[in-house]
Formats: structure tokens, C-alpha cells, sequence
């Protein structure tokens, strides 16, 4: 009988392997994605920073003086109905702490099409970069009227603690709008950005 028992025993631990393997091989997938998305998102980030310091040297004034930033690259799409998403990064610059995010927008559209873009925000100080990390925002406006009436041209000041900027692959637009657009934290990439090695603190590129 005890031998009996040990065969079972043997027999069910032989029979859980390939379960366990399948699950240790769909999480290595899984963080392997993670880490990818994270890459990339960085990247974009960092590309679209640049870009925007180069453009606007009012931007750069504030981003010198901004608490942290957030870049985000969504793609809209419009077939009578829009809608679209992407994924960014929020960074505290002192600290150079990073925060990956979504966003996502939807509404009634007007064509038929896709439009790329990246939003890039920057925060004056703590409080209001601390609540659009931890709470979110959704632009129920255009970002320009969001922002303050000043935001009918390209930013050259903080209004309400906030400049927003929108970039396409035609260069810095006049004005950001992308109104109907919410963010909110990735729970996933946060995870596993978690976890990674920490990084040296590094500035965006200004000349």
C-alpha cells in the first residue's frame, strides 16, 4: 500500500511538470513583452523631448524649470467614430523616478484615417505632477482651453501649473487639442519597471 502511495505521488508530481513549465514560460513571455514596452516607450519619450526643446526654446525655458514631465505617443483613428491610445512615461526629474501610463481617447470623428502624435506635458511643481500621476486627468476640453487661455498659441508659460504640447510628424502644432483623452498608470509596466536596475540620472538633451 505505501508503495502504491508513492507511485501516486510520483505519477502526480511527474503530471504537474508541464503545467508548471507552461506557466513559468508564459510569465518569462509576458516580462519579455513588459521590458520591450517599457524600451520603447522610454525611447519615444525621450525622442519626443528632444524634439519639442529643440523646436521651442520658451519649452525649454519651462522645462528647466518644471518639476517633472510626461510624454505620451498615441495613435487616433477615425472612421465616424474616433478612437485611440498609446503609452507614456511620467518622470520627477530630481529624482528621475518614472511612472508608465496610458491614455485613451474616443468620440465622433470626421474622415476616415489614422493621426500619430505625442503629447508632452510638463508640471511646475510637485502637486499638480503628484495628482495627474497617482490620480490620473481626462481632458474633457481641448488642452489649450484646459490650460488657460494662454494656451491658444504654443505655451510660453505654466498656466494652472501645467504647459501642454502636441507634436506630429508635421513638427510642433500651434496648439494641443486632445480633448476627450484620458491617462492613468500601467499597473503592468510598473511591475516590472519596478524591478529593474536602477538607472542613472540622466537630463534631456537642450542644445
Amino acid at each position: 500500500m505505501k508503495q502504491k502511495r508513492i507511485w501516486l505521488a510520483v505519477c502526480l508530481a511527474l503530471a504537474l511538470v508541464p503545467a508548471a513549465a507552461s506557466i513559468a514560460a508564459s510569465s518569462e513571455k509576458d516580462e519579455m513583452k513588459a521590458r520591450h514596452k517599457i524600451e520603447e516607450v522610454d525611447l519615444t519619450a525621450k525622442n519626443a523631448l528632444d524634439q519639442l526643446l529643440e523646436e521651442s526654446e520658451t519649452a525649454k525655458e519651462l522645462f528647466d524649470k518644471a518639476y517633472g514631465y510626461a510624454v505620451f505617443d498615441n495613435l487616433k483613428l477615425a472612421f465616424g467614430i474616433s478612437g485611440g491610445g498609446g503609452s507614456g512615461v511620467a518622470v520627477e526629474k530630481a529624482t528621475g523616478k518614472k511612472t508608465y501610463m496610458n491614455m485613451g481617447t474616443g468620440g465622433i470623428g470626421f474622415g476616415i484615417g489614422g493621426h500619430k502624435y505625442q503629447v508632452v506635458f510638463l508640471f511646475e511643481a510637485k502637486k499638480p505632477f503628484e495628482d495627474f500621476v497617482e490620480n490620473g486627468w481626462k481632458a474633457d476640453v481641448a488642452a489649450n482651453a484646459a490650460a488657460g487661455s494662454e494656451g491658444v498659441n504654443i505655451q510660453t508659460a505654466f498656466v494652472n501649473g501645467l504647459a501642454v504640447y502636441q507634436i506630429t510628424d508635421k513638427g510642433l502644432m500651434l496648439n494641443a487639442d486632445i480633448s476627450g483623452t484620458k491617462f492613468w498608470k500601467d499597473k503592468n509596466l510598473n511591475k516590472y519597471a519596478a524591478e529593474k536596475p536602477a538607472e542613472p540620472k540622466g537630463e534631456a538633451k537642450t542644445e
